[in-house]
């Protein structure tokens, strides 16, 4: 569903224009639903629920890489030239290598912690 912002006149007169809606099922919000809650789309349509989970995912892996290749860059290159040197490649290697095992155990840490504080939950609840 697309909507344009009403001018000040249209506003004065109470109409909001809507430019385009979609005839699909789920697209646009049904009346007094967010469209930019994820309760409000995910009830209203799975499939685009399923949509914004899976381009969530890309878009924390692409901030990923872009961490890492910063970080790495300003460890291992001390100037750019026309070819890589096998000092800095291995220095790349050794950092991504890190980088990961480093986000990985991070990651482990966290879902045990999760793991453990619903287990806690658990055992006060029973």
């Amino acid at each position: 569903c697309v909507v344009r912002r009403s001018s000040p006149s249209e506003q004065a007169a109470g109409r909001h224009v809507k430019v385009a809606r979609s005839r699909r099922r789920g697209v646009c919000p049904e009346p007094g639903m967010e469209a930019s809650s994820p309760a409000g789309l995910g009830a209203t349509d799975p499939q685009l629920q399923h949509f914004i989970e899976v381009e969530t995912q890309k878009q924390r892996f692409q901030q990923l890489v872009h961490q890492m290749t910063e970080l790495c860059w300003e460890k291992c290159m001390d100037k750019p030239g026309p070819k890589l040197d096998s000092r800095a490649e291995t220095c790349f290697v050794n950092c991504v290598e890190r980088f990961i095992d480093t986000s990985q155990f991070i990651l482990n840490r966290l879902e045990q912690t999760q793991k453990s504080k619903s287990a806690f939950s658990e055992s006060l609840s029973d």
